[in-house]
């Protein structure tokens, strides 16, 4: 799936409907506003300060680099999730992408964070990245399973890698599929729901 077969509508379970299409440089604020009305509790395993005054802009510039390729679901001009395929466009890991996705508390649990994720896969192959990998803090179950559902599978565990706000360590579960192997889990779960309009 090339970029140019978006924007796609997608029906979530329940009913609703959102817009997915790739992020346009030109409309930062709603991106920013989207992450800076995640729970703090979201937000602190974040890798980066999505408060902080530049982060918008040296995302933006990632995404023009296309170092990142941006998915945004959009219900009307709101921003509801985000996901991003991370990758290095040289080097001994250029086979290799990072998968991030975020979802607004709203629309969790039906949906949208494996829709987000199966275009991202997509695009992915597309882009000739071979192996996929996703980061997740031990407790955020819910996102383990997301990507669990697309084949991924634990190859990894740093203890005490990561520390939440009240100083916490928890630690940090590495995910990772070969993007073959998640096409069969794809498809497994396209089988059960279909979504996409």
């Amino acid at each position: 799936m090339g970029l140019e077969v978006f924007p796609i509508q997608v029906t979530l379970k329940d009913g609703p409907k959102v817009m997915l299409a790739p992020l346009d440089p030109e409309q930062g604020k709603p991106l920013r506003d989207f992450y800076r009305a995640l729970p703090e509790e979201d937000r602190q395993f974040l890798k980066d300060d999505v408060t902080s005054e530049g982060w918008c802009e040296r995302f933006l510039k990632k995404v023009e680099s296309r170092e990142v390729v941006s998915l945004v679901a959009r219900s009307g001009q709101k921003v509801v999730a985000e996901g991003s395929l991370y990758r290095a466009l040289y080097g001994w890991t250029r086979h290799v992408g990072e998968l991030r996705v975020a979802v607004c508390p709203d629309l969790r649990r039906k949906g949208l964070a494996t829709e987000v994720a199966k275009a991202l896969v997509q695009i992915a192959t597309d882009l000739g990245i071979e192996k996929l990998i996703v980061q997740v803090v031990e407790h955020q179950v819910p996102a383990r399973r997301t990507f669990e559902k697309l084949g991924f599978h634990q190859e990894a565990v740093l203890p005490h890698h990561v520390m939440d706000l009240q100083g916490q360590k928890r630690d940090l579960l590495l995910l990772a599929n070969d993007v073959s192997h998640i096409w069969a889990a794809m498809e497994a779960l396209d089988s059960d729901f279909t979504p996409m309009d």
